[in-house]
C-alpha cells in the first residue's frame, strides 16, 4: 500500500506492531483489546456463584465436584481501543525544513495505521479546524478497519495548515466531545503562549491515556542565523528585533533544553508518554526504535 506520507516498506513493518494500552479498554464495541467487561472470549477472568437463569454451558463441573457448589466461569470481553490523534495544524507548524507539519503528519499516519491494523477505532482532530479542511476532517473521524487506512492517510496528506491554534482549548474540547475514552496522541510543537498543561490535564481527568509528541525544526533547536534579526510570530504577527550573537545563542539553546525538560518532567509526573524530536530526524528511527523502546507499541 503506497502513501504520500509513508513508504510501503515502512507501512508493512508498522503492521507488525500493536499499541500498548496501559488501561483496560472501555469501549462498548467489540474489538481485540482486553477489557473489564465480562463476556465469552477465550480469556478466563474469574468465577461467580451460579444463579437461576445462568447459561449452563459456563458451569465449572470440576469445581462442583470438589466443592459441591455451582460456579459460573467468567471471561474477559474483547473490546476495541478508541484512539484519538490531536494534530497541530497551526501556522507555526509550517516553519522549518523539513516542515514540522509534514513530519507531524507522518507520525499521525503511523499511529493511525498501527491502530487500524489492530482493529481499533481512530479519530483525527486537526486544529485549528480551517474551513478548507472541514470536509476532510469529517473523513478522519471514527474510522475502523485495516481497509480504511489508505483512505485516512490520503486525507491526512491533503490537510492544509494555517491560522493560530488554541492548544489547550482544542484538547479540552476533544476531551469533552469524546464519547469513549481511550488513547490520546497529541502531536504539536507546543509553542502556544498559553501553554499545554491545562489541555493535557483535561484529557487525563476524562480518563485518557495520553502520549505527547513534540516536533521542532532543526532551526528552532540550533539557529544558524546571527546578527541583527527581526523575529515575527507566525500566528500572531507580533515582531521583535534582537541582536543575536553567540552568547545569545548559548542562552537560547539552554532555554530550549530547559523547556523540553520541563515538559518531560510534567509528563513523567502524570504518566504521560513523551517524545521530543526534530523534523529532520529519521521517521523510521522514531517509530521503530524510540517509540518501541518507550513501549508505545510492541
Amino acid at each position: 500500500m503506497d502513501s504520500s506520507l509513508l513508504n510501503t516498506d515502512l507501512l508493512r513493518r508498522l503492521e507488525q506492531l500493536q499499541m500498548v494500552a496501559r488501561r483496560f479498554a472501555k469501549s462498548s464495541l467489540r474489538g481485540e483489546r482486553r477489557s473489564r467487561a465480562r463476556g465469552h472470549s477465550v480469556e478466563f477472568a474469574d468465577y461467580r456463584n451460579y444463579v437461576s437463569g445462568d447459561d449452563l454451558r459456563y458451569l465449572d463441573w470440576s469445581l462442583y465436584g470438589r466443592l459441591d457448589r455451582l460456579f459460573i466461569r467468567l471471561y474477559e470481553e474483547e473490546r476495541e481501543l478508541p484512539v484519538t490523534v490531536f494534530l497541530d495544524s497551526s501556522e507555526s507548524m509550517v516553519f522549518g525544513e523539513p516542515r514540522k507539519f509534514d513530519f507531524a503528519r507522518q507520525v499521525a499516519a503511523a499511529v493511525c495505521h498501527v491502530a487500524l491494523c489492530g482493529f481499533d477505532r481512530v479519530s483525527v482532530r486537526s486544529f485549528p479546524e480551517r474551513e478548507v479542511n472541514k470536509k476532510r476532517s469529517a473523513a478522519l473521524r471514527s474510522v475502523r478497519g485495516r481497509q480504511s487506512s489508505l483512505g485516512l492517510i490520503q486525507h491526512l496528506s491533503q490537510l492544509e495548515p494555517g491560522d493560530a491554534a488554541n492548544l489547550n482549548g482544542a484538547l479540552r474540547q476533544g476531551a469533552i466531545e469524546s464519547r469513549q475514552v481511550g488513547l490520546a496522541v497529541v502531536i504539536s510543537d507546543l509553542l502556544d503562549e498559553s501553554g499545554y498543561e491545562a489541555g493535557i490535564k483535561s484529557l487525563l481527568s476524562r480518563g485518557f491515556q495520553v502520549i505527547l509528541v513534540q516536533v521542532l525544526s532543526p532551526e528552532e533547536l540550533n539557529p544558524s542565523s546571527f546578527g541583527d534579526l527581526k523575529f515575527v510570530d507566525a500566528e500572531t504577527g507580533s515582531a521583535r528585533e534582537v541582536t543575536f550573537g553567540k552568547f545569545r545563542l548559548n542562552r537560547y539553546q539552554a532555554s530550549t533544553a530547559a523547556y523540553i525538560e520541563q515538559i518531560a518532567e510534567f509528563c513523567r509526573a502524570r504518566g504521560v508518554g513523551f517524545w521530543s524530536v526534530a523534523s529532520d530526524c529519521s521517521i523510521e528511527d522514531l517509530l521503530l526504535k524510540q517509540m518501541k523502546e518507550g513501549q508505545f507499541w510492541r
